[in-house]
């Protein structure tokens, strides 16, 4: 038995008897601020500080350490039998992983859906961690539940603007919900297909409904030989692990055709709706993407919310990316039709510019999401105004803090500027594409994604007249894939790599596109040059190493 048990299984004995220095003393410590001295405290938390200006500091997205020399740092599987004093484990988190983690906040890393965050996010981030709020309950969270209502008003308002009335009746009333926060968008996109199941296949006539009596006895009863989701080739993966979770299976995700800009196909989404009639096939929901992830593509909202709408089906807008054009006077217009949609996800840790782990799913009706509540005795009880009782999750930490502070902070016209600037950067990284000859620009951009592709010299005039071969951009396609390993590889800068099929060359065959994100508000003009500048010597180095 340890000293610290002893003292807490013996009333005469306390924490003050135990030695100084000791292991349980130190342990004790960890969960009692009033033992613990403010200098170790400011010493903890200045060395933190250290390791955090150390890497914001730094331009280069990454080290240069192999992976197979990272993994081999974390080979042993050991719990350590005594407790690492906390400054001794903080020097090893910066040695083997601090200084070795992917900095998306440098302005040269222009390859995905990640990038800075307003500072004022590390102290809410601490704060969060100290109150370790959980929103499944109001017991447990209290003063964050109706903050937490009053922030998803504010996204469902910006969303489908409904009128004053509209948010004093339900803003704050226990019976509704305007939108349920989750920890991303995957989850996000399933709770709105979910809601969608369980609406049309709820009870009835003394049918316990999809809910309680399964999807296979919610199909027979309602007289259907199957059930599908339909969108196009651009929606996201999650929608397949949506149609795996809520049991209809991959196979019954349909995707639709898109045309040459990557846009929903709207006349084969018709035809795709009338066989499933036909086939006696329940339409669960209809799915619009705004903001493709691949190249930013925003389907044409209202043509598919009129299907929707004629087909008496659910229709589901998945913005996870771009919603947030809603704020900008330029580019609204884009999204015009997603106020006609029943569900939306949004993800806040993308262009709201939060921390990592929040997403939501704003619902146009307040009383949609009583289709998926669930109650427990001892905590989300029948009455209560939990939101808990209506979310896939249980215990959620107080994310929303970060929304709430942010909206606040930046505002709407904050929120404005920094989407209309991260798509003049993307127009002025596509026109430098244009003036070489070295890049092809393989689509043009709808908002601040960018893809296009390198070519080695001895294919620039055939690509110019559009007279490539399928083994010619075969060849070009490995040369990408070489091209952005080599440059991920050096640190110094990084796009992502994608395949498209929607291009110019009507074959079939996908091509490897090398993929930008301009999304980051530190990210310059030169910083654009030099991801550029560094594409283009890895490239010379590759064709003078090789047949091209």
């Amino acid at each position: 038995m340890t000293t610290l048990q002893t003292t807490l299984m013996t009333p005469e004995i306390t924490v003050a008897d135990i030695p100084d220095g000791s292991a349980d003393k130190r342990l004790w410590q960890l969960f009692n601020p009033s033992t613990t001295t403010s200098s170790t405290e400011m010493l903890v938390e200045s060395r933190i500080s250290e390791m955090i200006h150390d890497f914001l500091s730094t331009a280069d997205f990454s080290s240069s350490i192999e992976f197979k020399s990272l993994v081999r740092k974390f080979s042993d599987s050991r719990i350590p039998a005594e407790p690492y004093e906390v400054t001794k484990y903080l020097d090893r988190l910066s040695d083997d992983v601090v200084i070795h983690s992917t900095r998306t906040s440098s302005p040269r890393f222009i390859g995905h859906m990640t990038s800075a965050l307003p500072y004022f996010m590390r102290s809410l981030g601490k704060l969060m961690a100290a109150m370790n709020q959980n929103l499944v309950k109001i017991e447990t969270s209290k003063a964050f539940s109706p903050l937490e209502r009053q922030t998803l008003g504010m996204i469902h308002r910006l969303i489908f603007n409904q009128a004053d009335e509209f948010y004093d009746r339900h803003l704050q009333n226990r019976e509704s919900t305007l939108g349920i926060i989750t920890s991303g968008g995957t989850l996000a996109n399933i709770t709105g297909l979910w809601c969608a199941r369980n609406r049309t296949l709820g009870p009835q006539d003394g049918f316990g409904g999809v809910e309680s009596e399964g999807l296979a006895a919610a199909l027979e009863f309602y007289g259907y030989h199957g059930a599908v989701i339909i969108g196009s080739n651009s929606m996201h993966y999650s929608f397949e692990k949506a149609a795996d979770v809520l049991g209809i299976g991959r196979q019954n995700l349909i995707k639709v055709r898109s045309d040459r800009h990557n846009r929903l196909d709207v006349a084969a989404l018709r035809k795709k709706i009338e066989e499933c009639r036909l086939q006696k096939r329940h339409v669960i929901a209809v799915v619009g993407v705004a903001g493709a992830t691949e190249t930013g593509a925003i389907d044409p909202l209202p043509e598919i919310a009129e299907v929707a709408r004629e087909a008496g089906t659910h229709f589901h807008v998945d913005a996870a990316w771009a919603g947030p054009l809603l704020f900008s006077r330029r580019y609204k217009h884009q999204l015009t039709g997603i106020e006609q949609a029943d569900t939306v996800t949004i993800d806040g840790h993308k262009q709201f510019y939060l921390p990592m782990g929040l997403g939501m799913c704003i619902i146009r009706n307040p009383q949609l999401a009583k289709s998926i509540e669930k109650q427990a005795r001892y905590i989300v009880r029948p009455t209560s105004a939990d939101l808990g009782k209506r979310a896939l999750e249980g215990s959620r930490p107080s994310t929303v803090l970060f929304l709430h502070a942010a909206l606040h902070i930046i505002g709407h016209s904050g929120y404005e500027i920094l989407l209309d600037e991260g798509i003049r950067k993307t127009r002025y990284l596509a026109d430098s594409i244009l003036s070489r000859l070295e890049f092809e620009l393989l689509q043009e951009p709808t908002m601040n994604i960018l893809v296009y592709r390198y070519l080695p010299e001895r294919y620039r005039q055939l690509a110019a007249s559009g007279e490539l071969s399928d083994s010619d951009n075969q060849i070009i396609n490995e040369f990408n894939v070489r091209l952005q390993k080599s440059q991920r590889e050096a640190g110094f800068s990084f796009v992502s790599r994608t395949m498209i099929n929607s291009t110019r060359y009507r074959t079939g065959k996908p091509l490897v596109a090398l993929r930008t994100v301009i999304a980051n508000p530190i990210t310059t003009e030169s910083d654009i040059d030099e991801v550029l500048l560094d594409q283009l010597e890895i490239a010379s180095r590759l064709e003078s190493k090789s047949e091209f």
